[in-house]
């Protein structure tokens, strides 16, 4: 059995370095990629920084300025409320990207896990878990997300309270109605790089099955859960958008774009500002991440290079 030299070493640590440099480069060229980076850069900017300069609370009620349009002093106009516009896009942007990226975190770590076991292991392990993946993508996602926020949200909150406990729930649910896709694309590359000569090296050495599948094999598959992940994250944004929008999400009195859309159907004719802004930075935000997911699978995909 042969041993690798260092500079057998060297030439493959070169070779990693050469295909991130290689993917990062046609990332680049893609321009549609490009615009999602700046612009959802340019969203997470306004949300974290922006209520430290634009300090107006997004609590204040004052009916004597309901439903104003957009002008110098409300930006966006105000609320049936008379509560600011911008200030609650402003707040409920660093919601609803903060359950984008928790429930994200969720499906990932779930489908990973499950896509990892499933193609490592095969046989009845892999039956077992790919006819649970089935299931759950044979579940109707919407109507069981209702339901299951539905019939727990008021326990979640008497323990957790009533911001926190919904975070959570919503968080738990939608993470776990969408690791199904994640699983499936795991499992198929574990399938595949299994069988390849450096994994029957490293069994030849004793290496245990644990080792063999966080050391080196699902660092061969992470360019596929990073691709996922950015797309993840969109899909979870729009679906807490829809709880918010059918009243099933958060408490009213925090401004998720989704609850600012759901307050804002009475007013469409009326008042059209009111969804116009909360509608627009969720179309931008997903909008700029499928972007930059779609660059990302081009750029990681090994079909893709020339």
């Amino acid at each position: 059995m042969s041993i690798s030299t260092p500079n057998q070493i060297q030439t493959l640590e070169s070779a990693s370095t050469s295909l991130w440099g290689d993917a990062w480069r046609r990332f680049r060229r893609d321009r549609m990629a490009i615009l999602g980076i700046v612009i959802i850069s340019i969203i997470i900017v306004f949300i974290i920084f922006g209520p430290l300069f634009y300090t107006i609370p997004i609590d204040d009620i004052d009916f004597s300025k309901s439903t104003l349009p957009p002008s110098w002093e409300h930006l966006f106009g105000t609320n049936d409320l008379g509560q600011d516009q911008l200030a609650r896009v402003l707040a409920g942007g660093r919601i609803s990207l903060t359950v984008g990226v928790a429930a994200m975190l969720v499906s990932i770590f779930l489908g990973t896990l499950i896509g990892a076991i499933s193609g490592f292991y095969g046989g009845i392990v892999d039956s077992l878990l790919m006819r649970l993946t089935d299931l759950f993508l044979a579940l109707p996602q919407l109507p069981l997300l209702l339901l299951v926020v539905y019939l727990f949200r008021d326990a979640v909150r008497a323990i957790a309270g009533p911001e926190l406990g919904i975070f959570v729930l919503v968080v738990l649910v939608i993470g776990g109605l969408n690791w199904m896709s994640v699983a499936r694309l795991v499992r198929a590359n574990f399938l595949k790089i299994r069988e390849m000569e450096f994994v029957t090296a490293a069994k030849s050495l004793g290496a245990r099955p644990a080792r063999l599948i966080w050391i080196h094999i699902l660092p061969n598959v992470l360019s596929v859960t990073i691709v996922a992940a950015t797309l993840a994250v969109g899909n979870a944004i729009i679906t807490e958008s829809t709880l918010s929008f059918l009243g099933l999400g958060f408490p009213p009195d925090v401004p998720t774009w989704g609850r600012m859309l759901y307050d804002a159907q009475n007013y469409i004719t009326t008042a059209p500002h009111m969804a116009l802004f909360p509608g627009l930075a969720i179309f931008l935000t997903v909008l700029s991440i499928n972007y930059i997911g779609d660059g990302l699978r081009d750029a990681l995909d090994p079909k893709t290079r020339s």
